[in-house]
């Protein structure tokens, strides 16, 4: 690190837990944001201004004007650009010593998997459980640590799935049998501050993974009751029939992304 950087750090380097070799880590570190939504917004932000030294963001749609009540890395002036561009110009300007890619559009899966294979740690910040699903599946194939959030109304939620330990949960352990395809943010409504705070913690689980302080929520579900601002934990088991993640073998998907 050079001097700029030393001072822009400093208040990580200070913490004993990370120090100068932690924050080397995350300088090092690749980081896969799916969604550049409510969630992606503050985690991307968050992963940028602590310094992971590569991001990658995906996402297929453009910035709107219903999107600036809670997805603080886009202003007016965005509406109409690709979210991924718009987010890395926010991105670039807090911190240009990182790199940020931006993938817009519909990706293959083939080029999905490639992109969780050379991350470090995956964020789900996506919005309908298909998604959530494949985006499990391909973590699982390669052995990728997942940080998956999602909120709606005043209801928010987060959990690490970590394949590379024996005993972790996937998300398909969590919801063997989907979700509502309808109980989205467009459908139901959200409360802007609780994508915040849900994509904050995505970015804190994060940080933590790649810098292996802490304890993580792998094995947990944290749940939000913003209107009562209370938090909830859940003890998450590993299915034995999970046919995602089960020794019998993780399924291989063909669909697209």
């Amino acid at each position: 690190m050079d001097d700029d950087q030393l001072l822009r750090y400093s208040r990580h380097i200070m913490l004993k837990e990370l120090g100068y070799p932690g924050q080397l880590r995350l300088l090092d570190a690749r980081v896969l944001i799916l969604g550049i939504g409510g969630l992606g917004s503050p985690a991307a932000m968050y992963l940028a201004a602590s310094g992971i030294g590569h991001l990658v963001l995906v996402d297929f749609d453009t910035v709107d004007a219903s999107n600036l009540q809670r997805q603080i890395a886009f202003n007016t002036h965005d509406i109409g650009d690709t979210k991924v561009e718009a987010a890395a110009k926010t991105l670039v300007k807090m911190n240009p010593d990182i790199d940020v890619r931006g993938l817009h559009g519909d990706i293959s899966i083939e080029s999905l998997a490639s992109e969780i294979s050379a991350a470090d740690v995956v964020l789900d910040c996506t919005d309908n459980f298909n998604a959530r699903d494949r985006i499990n599946e391909l973590c699982v194939q390669s052995g990728t640590p997942l940080v998956s959030g999602a909120a709606i109304r005043f209801d928010g939620q987060i959990s690490v799935f970590d394949p590379r330990l024996e005993s972790s949960p996937c998300y398909r352990c969590l919801y063997p049998e989907g979700t509502d395809e309808d109980d989205t943010c467009s459908n139901r409504g959200i409360l802007s501050p609780v994508v915040g705070i849900i994509g904050s913690a995505q970015a804190v689980e994060a940080l933590k993974l790649l810098t292996s302080i802490g304890e993580t929520l792998c094995g947990r579900l944290l749940i939000l009751d913003a209107l009562r601002m209370e938090w909830r934990s859940i003890q998450l088991h590993r299915d034995p029939n999970c046919p995602v993640c089960s020794r019998q073998g993780s399924r291989t998907t063909t669909r697209s992304f």
